[in-house]
Parts: structure tokens; C-alpha cells; sequence
């Protein structure tokens, strides 16, 4: 089982003015180092995979401007890509429909930072985790911090790799499966993306298990882990 941790933080619920690399210095300080971020991108959509990303900052040669992808601009976020990726250490992981379905979104998300995580060329001695779970299987100390992608540097640089690979993904799905206008949305529930699966039924990039997909059952897994 994966593991939970409290808030990690005293003032976890005041302003968040952006992200920062105190998480990093504190493990340094610990005897904790190098020290990773992990984050994922695509827990909500109703198709492609969940990708992660975790990256190893240059303490010299950190990005300027890194920030939770979400708040960024899809041009900035190309931009920080290609800078984390030429100054960083960083690896992409990712975990498919089939998986999502056979497992769910929560356990896929975790595996692929888990695998994100044993892909870096050199090995972390502390993990952060964005969110309340720490990836379960990391070879070395792992960390949740919630809104982690709003806090530190690291996990920040993690989510722009993490969105920018699986929107690209979804742009090359888009040669593949027209129909659908995965370039547009990425798999999310627009309309255009609910019509185009009431025309044409679904694909194999298709989260079987998220409604409107699944029509019965309980609570599905899109509901209960919102974008």
C-alpha cells in the first residue's frame, strides 16, 4: 500500500506565493542528496495515459520561472521544457489506459512516478512527491508535499516535463485516431470529445472505467480524482 502523510507544513494553508527550493536545502541538510521531484500530468481525461515526470535540479543552474505547469502558458511551458531538460536530470514515465483500467487512476499515477523516479541516471537520495501520497517502491527517502507543484522548484520542474511529454502524446494520438480531436483537448471531457465518442464509439486510448464511458457501477474513478 502506498502511504499517507499529514500536511506536511504549518502554514500549508496560507498564500503560496510560488515555488521555492527550501524542501531541497532541508534534505541537503539532512544528509539527503541529490533530491528529486516527481509529479503527474492527466489523472482526470477520459483518454491517453497518465504520464510522470521526476527531475533532478542543478542547484548552479536551476530554470528561471519554473512554476505549477498549470499556471503557466503553453508557450512558457515548451520554453521551461527544453531549459529543465538541457540542465537537468530528468525521466518520463507513464502508465496507459489498459493499466488505469486494471488497477485505477490513483495506483497507475503512483507507479509511474515510482518508475519515473528509477529511470534517473542518478539515483535520488530523497523524493518529492507532489500531493498526499508517496510513491510506494522508491529505493530511497520519499516525501509527500501537498500543492507540491506550488511549492517547490522541484516538483514544479516535474509537472512541466510531466505535461508538456503527455501533451505532445496526445498530439501524435491525434495522427492516429482523428476522430477524436485528441490535439485540441488532450482527452478531456469537452463536448467536442463526448460527441466524437457518441459518433464513433470508443478507442483503445479510452479509459474504459471513467463514465460516461462506464455507465454503471459506483462512483467512478474520473469523479473522485477530478483534473
Amino acid at each position: 500500500m502506498s502511504r499517507r502523510t499529514q500536511p506536511d507544513s504549518p502554514f500549508l494553508f496560507d498564500t503560496i506565493e510560488g515555488p521555492d527550493f527550501s524542501f531541497e536545502l532541508a534534505g541537503r541538510r539532512e544528509g539527503l542528496w541529490p533530491v528529486a521531484g516527481t509529479d503527474e500530468a492527466g489523472r482526470g481525461p477520459l483518454a491517453g495515459p497518465v504520464v510522470a515526470a521526476a527531475v533532478i535540479l542543478d542547484l548552479d543552474n536551476i530554470p528561471d520561472g519554473l512554476n505549477d505547469s498549470k499556471q503557466l502558458s503553453i508557450a512558457r511551458r515548451e520554453e521551461l521544457f527544453d531549459l529543465i531538460l538541457s540542465s537537468s536530470i530528468v525521466s518520463i514515465a507513464s502508465s496507459g489506459a489498459g493499466r488505469i483500467d486494471d488497477t485505477d487512476i490513483r495506483k497507475a499515477s503512483l507507479d509511474a512516478m515510482r518508475r519515473a523516479v528509477s529511470g534517473l541516471c542518478l539515483a535520488p537520495a530523497l523524493v518529492l512527491a507532489d500531493g498526499r501520497d508517496i510513491p510506494p517502491g522508491l529505493a530511497c527517502v520519499g516525501r509527500a508535499v501537498v500543492k507540491g507543484d506550488a511549492r517547490s522548484l522541484s516538483i514544479a520542474a516535474a509537472s512541466i516535463i510531466a505535461k508538456v511529454a503527455r501533451d505532445r502524446m496526445m498530439t501524435r494520438a491525434d495522427l492516429v485516431f482523428p476522430a477524436y480531436g485528441f490535439a485540441t483537448h488532450a482527452g478531456y471531457a469537452t463536448q467536442r470529445h463526448r460527441n466524437a465518442i457518441g459518433a464513433h464509439g470508443p478507442c483503445p486510448l479510452h479509459r474504459m472505467t471513467f463514465r460516461p464511458l462506464r455507465q454503471d457501477g459506483p462512483e467512478t474513478q474520473d469523479e473522485q480524482f477530478p483534473a
